[in-house]
């Protein structure tokens, strides 16, 4: 699915993020300091120091951070840094860190075993959302996100936080319990992508550490681990040297440091041994290839060379040095964008850079994603953009396009600087330890930039560009795919070689006119204007039909929330033509009738604006991000995306090209097989459902989205929201010379009665999928009919019992049983298709394991009706729906999902009011009617994936 609203550009910065997925350049001293140095970077650095961070340590070597900040206010986050990843393990230690942060859940000298998830929810954190935790090669990090900043619950997290640091138990018994549900993630884990990632970094970094300590471990350690052996670990490297506590939010300065200390203080230093490196890792490895073929793959081809680790420490230079390269990289990968979106483009997508592995080397990469046979033409179209751009370096007005991104973004940054997030904050402070780079203020960091501009000349770009990308000379070259490329290796080596040796010529960049679209007619006329009691939602509407709902916030300063809704939506498919709304996601890739997608990208450097639309049940959508001095310009485009979408042939190209990936990859797992069937399993096989045969997608063209959703672009009733630093009349103004004064409009949204209703199917027979993964991958889904959401008190109740279901479900299937990593259960109530919606439960577990997980499930099904579950239970489900509804509106995406609609579904906005108080109403003995009404034991229809080939259990 594709969201709209994404900003312009952001496909390149998906790409980038994608094509460096190692750890980012650090920023040049003489010497490499020793890997266990614990220095704070800013000691060694003339980057500004932001003096709104307070950096200490602890006599025993443990490091802190904390800062005091009110976005969104009366919260706070606490994050816990402990320097030891999957690098640290020994052969036979292999996904003991990773083992390690399961345990931490798993009982500490204060907190009995199976306690902390039912301490923090009890105290409002719902388990995954605010409390998690993660794992990665040279890391782990524990994350607590706070919905109050009360005193005693800052306390209990650093609690928590000093028992994980140093006081888990760690007793056989759990072990033996987590096992498995470790086990279960490493099976769900075990997909193409992953298999694919594996191998090539096998292939890439061969005999590295890197390349062989993998964070999951595998099946053999993870089975040999013990207690004994897990504390080993444990006592080795969750030594104070190795954690830093990083506190941000709604509290004292001198309450988080003396919170600290207090719970840290007595914490005995322990010896620390540094980090092993990662390589080795041979900058010599040279013209390997390799062909590496799955089914579910798509092509692609990589182009890699290894360097040695460039040390450079922050500094300003190194800043300067970092962002000349970034342009470098960023125009590179600009003009394969480019190449990607012609209307027959040579390949699907391709990008260019360079990143750290760790501290231990640096690889250059080229990347070419292809049609299935096309890799020869994309290859050599990707080396010739590469090649050119060394040869011929570029354009001023390329460079000029980046400089005013980053420009902008610099900006931005600065206008919110004094609204910047808990988890922003605390992600600065982080990147302090883990990337050395100094946490400076966004007012230094643009001064800095706009002193440094006049510098960034194209040939300054292309000489930090050399100076940092390794070569692409006698590369490893790996090609992976559903087929092999005809020729194999060899032929994939030889294409490389006559692509490096075609002639190459001097690109001709073309300059573009300004945005063509800022003239609508006449302003409209205001006809009505009034605040709404309950939340001052202040609502308009325009003499041609059109609405809008403005509410002014200062929680994000300089940032404006905007939304747009227009009547059609799903509801425009129908039975003959199921598939009528099917290219509405790609409308913004085919873009406005005077200027390409790739044009607006050009033009829109420099500003922040979003486009795009996508198709809800009833209505096509966008959201978008930007700021008061862009707001004129981001109601220009939609109406522009409203009144002429270009409909151009390379939007069409790229939906093709993403059809048919996703048939290709569609029994490849168990929940895409799932995904795939469930719809029409579900409706009885109704096509608006449905799955259809992929020559249906296939042969969709923009001609017929056209044809089916014209109309509703045309005439359709809209209503606009904007949310943030606004001045609202001046936003209706700007409304009023765009949307306002458009031809007139219907003046409501369709209800659509006229198409068949939605139904569930009568038939309860247990179905059987199959998939074509791993072969122990199962996964048991149940489906009840429920209603649809038009009573919000049955909707609360629903809610209530999802959550209460994912408890039981999480500690009788993951931690009493072991049987699965993450059970879900699902609530999900439609407005627009009366009388239905759905309650399910999902449960991905090993093929040997189905049987038991079934019984399990049933058991806790029939324990929900046969009885009112425990106040406990209650509680803990309870209490952190009351904490989102109580922080719902200290963010303007809040504010966003109740303004975007409070004129034609106003009864939200009184849904809202009032939600607390019929939370806090429902009883144990609501649930338990709740589950006896909708979730009886004949009303499911139970859906098992199974690998092929695979015996289903007996019922």
């Amino acid at each position: 699915m594709r969201a709209a609203g994404a900003g312009l550009g952001a496909m390149r910065g998906l790409l980038i993020a994608l094509l460096l997925l190692l750890p980012a350049p650090l920023a040049a001293r003489e010497n490499t300091p020793p890997r266990d140095d614990t220095s704070w970077a800013f000691e060694a650095s003339d980057i500004p120091l932001d003096p709104d961070y307070r950096f200490g340590r602890l006599a025993n070597g443990m490091r802190y951070v904390v800062r005091h900040n009110a976005t969104p206010a009366g919260t706070g986050v606490v994050r816990m840094l402990v320097e030891a990843g999957s690098l640290d393990e020994s052969y036979s230690e292999q996904g003991y860190a990773h083992f390690v942060e399961h345990m931490a859940f798993n009982g500490s000298k204060r907190v009995p075993e199976g306690e902390m998830i039912p301490l923090l929810e009890r105290d409002g954190l719902a388990f995954g959302a605010d409390t998690n935790a993660s794992t990665s090669f040279d890391r782990t990090i524990y994350k607590l996100d706070l919905p109050r900043s009360d005193s005693t619950l800052l306390d209990t997290a650093l609690m928590l936080m000093r028992q994980t640091a140093s006081e888990l138990t760690i007793s056989q018994g759990a072990v033996e319990r987590e096992r498995g549900v470790v086990l279960s993630e490493m099976r769900d884990r075990n997909t193409f992508g992953f298999r694919n990632a594996v191998d090539g970094l096998k292939f890439f970094y061969p005999g590295s550490l890197y390349a062989n300590r993998l964070p999951i471990g595998t099946t053999q350690s993870l089975n040999a681990a013990t207690s004994q052996s897990l504390r080993a670990f444990y006592h080795r490297e969750y030594v104070p040297a190795h954690v830093t506590v990083v506190v941000v939010g709604d509290f004292d300065i001198d309450e988080m440091v003396a919170g600290i200390q207090r719970h840290f203080g007595d914490w005995q230093a322990e010896p620390s041994e540094p980090q092993p490196d990662a390589g080795p890792i041979r900058a010599k490895d040279k013209s390997r290839t390799e062909i590496y073929v799955d089914p579910a793959l798509s092509e692609r081809i990589t182009a890699l060379r290894n360097g040695p680790w460039l040390y450079e420490p922050d500094s300003v230079k190194q800043r300067q040095e970092n962002l000349l390269r970034s342009i470098g990289y960023d125009i590179v990968n600009r003009r394969l964008q480019r190449l990607s979106r012609q209307a027959s483009p040579p390949f699907r997508g391709a990008g260019f850079g360079t990143g750290d592995v760790f501290e231990t080397a640096r690889s250059t990469r080229l990347i070419v994603d292809t049609v299935d046979g096309k890799w020869r033409e994309g290859l050599q179209a990707a080396v010739a953009e590469y090649r050119r751009a060394l040869a011929y370096g570029f354009a001023a007005s390329e460079v000029a396009e980046q400089v005013a991104s980053i420009r902008n973004t610099l900006v931005d940054a600065l206008g919110s600087a004094d609204t910047r997030s808990n988890p922003a904050l605390a992600e600065s402070a982080l990147a302090l330890v883990t990337d050395r780079t100094v946490p400076s203020t966004p007012e230094t960091v643009l001064q800095r930039f706009e002193a440094f501009a006049p510098q960034i000349t194209p040939e300054a770009v292309l000489a930090a560009l050399e100076r940092e990308a390794i070569p692409l000379r006698k590369p490893l070259l790996r090609f992976e795919g559903r087929i092999g490329p005809e020729g194999g290796g060899e032929a994939l080596r030889e294409s490389w070689k006559q692509a490096m040796k075609a002639p190459v010529e001097r690109s001709e960049i073309t300059a573009l006119s300004d945005f063509g679209y800022t003239d609508f007619g006449a302003p409209g006329e205001v006809v009505s204007d009034r605040i709404g009691p309950e939340l001052g939602i202040r609502e308009i509407r325009f003499a041609n039909g059109v609405m809008l709902n403005l509410k002014r916030t200062d929680i994000e300063r300089d940032k404006v929330r905007v939304s747009i809704s227009i009547d059609g939506g799903d509801k425009l498919d129908t039975r003959s033509d199921p598939l009528a709304t099917e290219m509405v996601s790609y409308l913004d890739e085919g873009g406005l009738g005077k200027h390409s997608r790739d044009d607006l990208d050009t033009i829109f450097a420099g500003r922040t604006v979003g486009f795009g639309l996508t198709s809800a049940d009833a209505s096509f959508d966008g959201r978008y991000q930007t700021t008061p001095r862009d707001l004129e310009l981001q109601l220009d485009l939609i109406a522009a995306l409203i009144t002429d979408p270009g409909y151009r042939p390379e939007g069409a190209v790229q939906y093709r090209q993403q059809v048919n990936n996703y048939f290709a990859q569609l029994r490849a797992t168990p929940a895409s097989a799932l995904s795939a069937d469930l719809g029409a399993i579900l409706s009885d096989k109704d096509p608006r459902f449905s799955l259809q045969p992929v020559d249906a997608y296939r042969h969709r063209t923009f001609d017929e989205l056209k044809r089916d959703i014209g109309d509703r672009l045309a005439h359709g009733a809209i209503e606009l929201g904007i949310v943030g630093d606004i001045e609202e009349d001046k936003a209706i103004a700007l409304v009023a010379q765009t949307l306002g004064a458009l031809p007139p409009r219907e003046a409501a949204f369709r209800d659509y009665a006229n198409q068949p209703p939605r139904t569930f199917t009568p038939d309860r027979e247990p179905r059987v999928l199959r998939h074509t993964g791993a072969s122990d991958q199962a996964l048991l889904r149940l489906t009840f009919p429920t209603r649809d959401d038009s009573d919000p008190q049955q909707t609360l109740e629903l809610e209530l019992l999802e959550r209460i279901m994912r408890i039981e479900l999480t500690d009788e299937l993951r931690e009493a049983l072991g049987k699965t990593y993450s059970p879900s259960a699902s609530s999900n109530l439609s407005r627009e298709w009366k009388g239905y919606g759905t309650f399910s439960i999902n449960a991905s577990v090993d093929v040997a394991d189905v049987a038991a997980t079934r019984k399990a499930i049933h058991k806790v099904l029939s324990a929900l009706r046969m009885a009112p579950v425990h106040d406990d239970i209650l509680t803990r489900a309870r209490q952190p729906l009351y904490e989102a509804f109580q922080n719902a509106l200290k963010s303007n995406t809040g504010w966003l999902s109740l303004v975007d609609r409070a004129q034609s579904e106003s009864d939200r906005i009184d849904r809202f009011v009032k939600a607390r108080e019929r939370l806090m109403a429902l009883t144990a003995a609501d649930v338990e009617a709740t589950a006896k009404r909708y979730l009886q034991p004949d009303a499911g229809v139970e859906v098992l994936v199974l690998p092929e080939g695979v015996d289903p259990p007996k019922p």
